[in-house]
């Protein structure tokens, strides 16, 4: 009977998929909606097989990008996010130009990496760097300063070293929030990448996407918005299974 609920419960969002397809399907004859402004499903999923190689070819181009920003905003973001932290010092002089450089626009200063970098993909890079960066780094921030102070003197008074308390202790506690803010910054990085291609480029899935809606092509827009679906849904589960392997005491807290 368990097994029944639990099958039944991870149905439930396949399911709720099936039913916005269905319902999409069902609204274009009973709304009587042009395929210029709403293509159904069946052409969609056809134009997905059709234009196959070239919507993979530009998603390679995309998922590139996303993967070198956001693997760059992890590489820095959590250990720059440790370093205030536990830096008063840091706190002050480092903080305030990094949160001024978040109040600026990022769609504004992508044409400058355009000018800077060209329209390689170094210029999507950093714009998906940049708009990835910012949330990772304050939910590291936030980990890093979760612990409460008693249980360090309690640490301390018992003979353990600054590395022993970092590793059993400051980082168990710190994981959680920390993957709270990869999961958001993950789910930026594939608007920024996207972003990114819409400000200057010649491939990639937002070059596909600006060529559809610029020539009409209703289907092959849909079917450019369905492949970077599924990337998000891809990053997601990837990020979901790094925390379930790397914080073995939530599972048998939920257990």
């Amino acid at each position: 009977m368990r097994n029944a609920k639990r099958i039944g419960w991870n149905l439930l969002p396949p399911l709720t998929f099936v039913i916005i397809i269905g319902l999409w399907a069902a609204a274009i004859p009973v709304f009587k909606i042009p395929p210029y402004l709403l293509p159904g499903p069946a052409g969609v999923f056809s134009r997905l097989i059709s234009d196959a190689p070239q919507l993979w070819e530009n998603s390679l181009v995309t998922l590139t990008e996303i993967v070198l920003g956001f693997g760059l905003t992890l590489v820095t973001a959590i250990p720059l996010g440790l370093f205030i932290a536990l830096s008063m010092l840091a706190k002050q002089i480092v903080y305030p130009p990094l949160m001024f450089l978040q109040l600026v626009p990022k769609i504004a200063v992508a044409p400058l990496f355009l000018v800077w970098l060209g329209f390689g993909i170094e210029s999507k890079v950093l714009l998906t760097l940049l708009m990835t960066f910012f949330p990772l780094l304050l939910a590291s921030i936030s980990g890093f300063q979760i612990l409460d102070t008693r249980l360090l003197f309690l640490t301390q008074s018992m003979g353990a070293s600054w590395w022993q308390t970092f590793r059993y202790l400051r980082i168990p506690a710190a994981l959680p929030v920390i993957f709270s803010g990869v999961k958001t910054s993950a789910t930026i990085a594939t608007t920024a990448a996207i972003v990114a291609e819409f400000v200057g480029a010649n491939k990639g899935l937002g070059y596909v996407l600006l060529r559809g809606t610029s020539t009409m092509d209703m289907e092959l827009t849909f079917a450019v918005l369905v492949v970077l679906t599924l990337i998000g849904i891809v990053i997601n589960y990837i990020v979901e299974f790094a925390e379930w392997a790397m914080t073995p005491w939530e599972r048998a807290k939920n257990n």
